[in-house]
């Protein structure tokens, strides 16, 4: 469904809209979980924080993407048994007004089956989508026209992974890559304008759910796949690999997204623990700096992430790890210098995001509450906590919200399975 006449009004606002800084994508502008606009509140009012607007939506995991004045957020609406519609809905970021929406049916048979789990990417006036089961979409993004699509189950026989695909695709240059998982193609390039094939990579059995990611390492732009069997090292000109190192994840949970820092290359998973890479100065291969010895959840030595994109400065690694605690790690070595569970809560998979803001991070966790924290080799300092939205999906006898917010226009943006909200955060409110 469009409306013309609300398009229309809304492009001439355009202009004065795009002066914000924008999130346009998994990570925000650099995909890096960094929010660079100034201007920000320094303490966040105690309380409910007030919203800019609310708008009805459905259930999903999948956080907004917020560009040109437009706020793109996908989600599902149940019908009979494994049916339902997923929906991707264009709001005006201004007003929280649907601009236009596209809706198909599909059947989940995947756990959590409760929406959506990708960030959608806008890019060059376009957007792109994944959905739970492999339905992927580009988009006028101004209009909701769909330019090109793809369903993963039909064109390249996925076997879909348990929760679904939740990697949130990568443009690069005029290639749109992503996670398909697909007869000797675990990532695929497409031409980002017209959805033709460029070049196909990999083949692990397991999918896996992290996003693709291209570090530059000396001089040599690198496709990072952290997949279940290994982390590999692809061209993104031609989907050749340059290296690989093996990293056996139990349950395909690779799903973090590694963090870079000159040329060391830092990743996380549940069970396995942590792992540090050196690339050599060629970008020829790379080895192993230090690997955590556990492979439990439980007994853990140092971060055992899972939802927690986590923080690494150079020096130190901020994440959560497997059962809530909020962690702090030597870079050189791995050792365990601190933990805390004073943002998060103790509690299988309990999670929180961290969204590095100048000198201090914003962290959004999953009871739904806002916080701002400094976090330095001697801990964790919170200097004030609000609540954003209401957790709503039941896991494990508590609420939650897993879905990652996005900052942008001087505001929060974020979602649980009932509404999407904005909270302007800037300074002078």
């Amino acid at each position: 469904m469009k409306n013309n006449s609300i398009v229309l009004g809304f492009l001439l606002l355009l202009p004065a809209l795009s002066l914000a800084d924008d999130w346009p994508q998994w990570g925000g502008a650099k995909r890096d979980l960094v929010w660079r606009e100034s201007g920000i509140v320094d303490r966040l009012p105690e309380g409910k924080l007030p919203r800019v607007w609310s708008k009805r939506i459905g259930e999903g995991y999948a956080g907004p993407a917020v560009a040109n004045g437009l706020v793109f957020i996908t989600d599902r609406i149940h019908g009979r048994g494994r049916e339902g519609t997923e929906r991707i809905l264009a709001l005006n970021a201004e007003t929280g007004q649907e601009v236009w929406k596209h809706e198909y049916s599909c059947l989940y048979d995947i756990s959590y089956p409760a929406g959506p789990r990708a960030t959608p990417v806008i890019d060059d006036g376009r957007l792109y989508t994944v959905g739970a089961v492999g339905h992927l979409f580009c988009f006028d993004a101004a209009n909701g026209d769909v330019l090109w699509s793809k369903e993963f189950q039909r064109d390249f026989g996925t076997r879909l992974p348990t929760w679904g695909m939740a990697a949130s695709p990568l443009v690069d240059g005029d290639q749109l890559i992503t996670l398909v998982g697909g007869r000797n193609g675990l990532i695929v390039s497409f031409d980002k304008k017209t959805g033709e094939e460029r070049w196909r990579a990999l083949n692990d059995p397991a999918i896996g759910y992290c996003p693709p990611v291209i570090f530059k390492f000396g001089e040599t732009r690198q496709l990072i796949v952290w997949h279940p069997s290994a982390v590999s090292s692809i061209d993104p000109k031609n989907g050749k690999v340059n290296w690989e190192v093996p990293f056996e994840i139990r349950a395909g949970l690779t799903l973090a997204t590694p963090r870079q820092v000159d040329n060391r290359l830092f990743l996380t998973a549940f069970y396995n623990g942590s792992m540090m890479l050196k690339v050599a100065p060629d970008g020829s291969g790379a080895e192993i700096v230090w690997k955590g010895s556990s492979n439990s959840e439980i007994n853990t030595d140092g971060l055992h992430g899972l939802m927690c994109t986590p923080y690494f400065d150079g020096k130190h690694i901020y994440g959560v790890g497997s059962f809530g605690q909020l962690r702090c790690l030597d870079a050189k070595t791995g050792k365990r210098l601190w933990e805390t569970l004073e943002p998060t809560g103790e509690g299988r998979w309990w999670n929180a995001f961290l969204i590095s803001h100048e000198d201090r991070f914003f962290i959004h966790n999953e009871q739904g509450e806002l916080i701002t924290a400094k976090l330095t080799p001697d801990g964790y300092e919170e200097t004030s906590r609000a609540l954003l939205v209401e957790p709503t999906r039941k896991v494990r006898r508590r609420m939650t919200i897993w879905s990652h917010p996005a900052f942008a226009m001087k505001s929060v943006f974020a979602r649980n399975d009932q509404e999407i909200v904005r909270v302007d955060l800037s300074a002078e409110k």
